[in-house]
């Protein structure tokens, strides 16, 4: 790419950005876009425009409130899981700006007065860009200019380890703080017990559960409630909702029918078959209310056949204190490993109810081949990347698509073209993924919403690194590369090293592309709003429909995480070879820091709560990266015939002592909750029975029954409120 296609793809992104801003600040301040804007703040009862910060005419004002709020308010707005994604963003944030502080006055000056690339100009035909003058590919061979991108290399490491191992500890206090803070949380009075082994003949399996534990436990012991199917009764209780739905909504209609002029109105009707399309018509008002009674009675009987007949080998187990729980989440209960296996419970929400009674060797084995699966993505993905790779560049199009030709050779068209057409493609084939990573990590009989989250996360990472950023930096020749790797295994690190520098360009505007038009949208948020007005006007008739419309989501962390850590990724790869990257990369993850704070105090709804047990993983990544960035760099040094490549040797080995020693230092108290913090402000005994009654599912609610020990004598249930005590 020359220097003109690189700033028109650079000045068109931040045009766009600067219209996607302005068009936020006009549409936010209107109030019939408020539930767009501001869902978070509703939700919370807080007024919108709280701050006044709404209606100002300045389109920079939200920056002013974004900047102005602590970590305080945003733990409070949206959990500590968005406090711990924004350390996240600032670590990486400050990694870029000290290493940038360093390299980019001592290293643009060292590469712009060598003179390689003039060299070879003059030696073959190979195309330069002005933008390869500032990179490390201008420092001749053997040169000894190149002990200052050697110097740098280890400037970067240092810099993360710094800044990872501080963070590591914030987080750690953070998670601590919130765990010990005076409030009931329904979790931290629960265990998951899983692998109960079959009760005795004598014995029920509440009542095997109740004796093992009030033998183990007998001065915290609570009760229990042991999982159930629950499927049977989950689909009438979802079949009952339907129909109350439709009867609030035909009730609307029927509201709104009434006028001046018809003041009895005109009733909706509807047709009993397929889809509504076919069958006899009735009244749907009449026919609801049928419907609603003969389900209420179906519902009942299914609700007693559940709770008797249909229990499961898993338990929700409660204490009556949060020391008493952490302690038994993390003791050892029976000789072998397969029975009674214990952890601490997930929030009544997070909790996959299908998950739970999936026996241990069977979620072994599940695991096993998910991992397989996941593996053969990962390996066969690269054929439509590379595919993609090839076939969008313009000399490709012209081929596949002559009747373009004279369109792709007009010099705007091809500026334009050359600056966006390979990374659209590349972004848009990779929204096709997430839902399916997220669908295998269930499969693996995971029990929890947040741990799927992560796992998925994980995946997707993996994927992008190995798809994304190895499969567009080799380009054309993947497979004959992985042939070459597999043949030889020690030539992958001197192929990353040539391979890499000849992308640098793609990858920055890859990055600005990311920041720019990414971030503008996001901010806008134009999509959801064009979709909310559309239901509002022709779809939505009830109160209930119209929250739905409007309804914000969570931030997404699943693809939201993998996708900054791509950036991350790229950048450090880049940061001493191409150190024009890492302005673009500051730019990211600040402009990231502005725009996501906005949207997390005023839009998102936390979806769980996991305080904050994402950090492990989202460090071990960038640790991940750094030892990507460091084989590159050692690759790199190799292809420039420097004499001293050994000296960076030790530094992904130092990684891994770093990445050990963190995971002995604090991972733990991620995994577990300390005994010390359980202990904190842990005076009174909270409502039992409330905190029980918070992982009842609304499929096993009957007004009829007013005990809930009565209810729950011999089983209990397999779905969770989703309302918090």
């Amino acid at each position: 790419m020359d220097i003109s296609s690189f700033l028109t793809s650079l000045g068109t992104s931040f045009l766009i950005f600067l219209v996607l801003m302005m068009i936020f600040a006009w549409l936010q301040r209107k109030p019939s876009n408020e539930v767009v804007y501001y869902p978070n703040r509703i939700l919370r009862g807080l007024d919108p425009w709280e701050g006044r910060a709404g209606r100002t005419r300045n389109p920079f004002a939200w920056i002013r409130e974004a900047l102005g709020t602590n970590e305080e308010d945003l733990v409070t707005a949206a959990g500590v899981d968005a406090a711990v994604y924004f350390v996240f963003l600032s670590s990486v944030l400050t990694i870029m700006v000290f290493s940038g502080v360093l390299l980019l006055p001592v290293l643009l000056p060292v590469a712009r007065t060598d003179h390689n690339i003039i060299l070879k100009q003059k030696s073959n035909t190979s195309a330069f860009s002005d933008l390869d003058m500032l990179a490390m590919g201008n420092v001749q061979e053997k040169s000894s200019r190149l002990w200052a991108f050697l110097l740098g290399t280890y400037w970067v490491t240092l810099v993360t380890y710094f800044v990872l191992w501080k963070a590591y500890k914030h987080v750690s206090d953070l998670r601590a703080s919130a765990l010990s803070g005076p409030g009931v949380r329904p979790e931290q009075y629960t265990i998951l017990v899983r692998d109960i082994p079959r009760a005795p003949e004598d014995q029920t399996r509440k009542e095997q559960v109740d004796s093992y534990f009030k033998a183990l436990h007998p001065d915290s012991f609570y009760r229990s409630m042991v999982i159930t199917d629950n499927k049977e009764v989950n689909k009438i209780w979802k079949k009952l909702e339907t129909y109350r739905k439709k009867l609030d909504r035909a009730e609307a209609v029927y509201a709104e029918s009434k006028t001046s002029s018809k003041p009895e109105g005109t009733k909706p009707t509807m047709k009993t078959g397929l889809l509504g399309l076919i069958g006899t018509k009735v009244d749907t008002i009449d026919h609801c209310n049928e419907e609603i009674k003969d389900l209420l009675l179906k519902l009942e009987t299914e609700q007693k056949i559940t709770l008797r007949e249909k229990q499961q080998n898993a338990a929700l187990v409660f204490f009556n204190s949060r020391p008493a729980t952490a302690s038994a989440s993390q003791t050892l209960h029976a000789q072998q490993i397969d029975t009674w296996t214990v952890m601490e419970a997930p929030e009544p929400r997070q909790l996959v109810w299908t998950n739970l009674p999936i026996k241990f060797h069977a979620r072994q084995i599940r695991q096993y081949v998910v991992y397989g699966i996941v593996f053969l993505t990962v390996v066969f993905y690269m054929v439509p990347i590379t595919a993609i790779s090839a076939f969008t560049t313009l000399s490709n199009l012209k081929k596949l698509l002559p009747f373009l030709k004279k369109a792709v050779d007009q010099p705007e068209v091809k500026s334009v073209l050359e600056a966006y057409l390979p990374q659209i493609a590349l972004i848009v084939f990779l929204a096709l993924l997430p839902k399916f990573l997220m669908m295998l990590s269930k499969n693996e009989g995971i029990p929890s919403g947040s741990h799927i989250v992560r796992s998925a996360s994980g995946k997707f990472f993996y994927f992008t690194i190995f798809n994304v950023f190895l499969g567009v930096t080799l380009s054309g020749t993947l497979f004959a590369s992985l042939k070459t790797v597999l043949k030889h295994p020690d030539q992958i690190i001197p192929m990353l090293g040539k391979s890499l520098p000849g992308n640098a360009n793609f990858f920055i505007t890859l990055v600005a592309l990311k920041f720019f038009v990414g971030y503008g949208l996001e901010l806008s948020r134009l999509v959801p709003l064009i979709i909310f007005h559309i239901k509002k006007k022709y779809l939505c008739k009830t109160e209930a429909e119209l929250k739905e419309a409007w309804a914000p989501g969570d931030l997404s962390y699943a693809t939201r995480v993998p996708n900054d850590l791509l950036v991350v990724t790229i950048v450090l790869c880049y940061s001493v070879i191409a150190p024009i990257i890492i302005p673009f990369g500051v730019a990211y993850f600040g402009l990231g820091w502005l725009v996501l704070r906005n949207q997390a105090l005023k839009v998102y709804v936390p979806a769980y709560e996991s305080y904050g047990r994402m950090w492990p993983h989202m460090q071990a990544r960038i640790l991940a990266a750094i030892i990507i960035y460091q084989l590159t760099m050692i690759g790199y040094f190799s292809v420039k015939k420097f004499y001293y490549v050994p000296i960076l040797i030790p530094l992904p080995i130092l990684t891994l002592i770093f990445a050990y020693l963190c995971s002995k230092r604090f991972y733990l108290a991620f995994k577990y909750t300390p005994l010390e913090v359980a202990c904190r402000n842990a005076k009174e005994t909270p409502n039992m029975d409330m905190v029980f009654r918070a992982y009842i599912p609304p499929a096993l609610v009957s007004d009829k029954f007013d005990d809930t020990e009565d209810q729950f004598e011999d089983a209990q249930s397999e779905a969770s409120r989703t309302v918090p005590v």
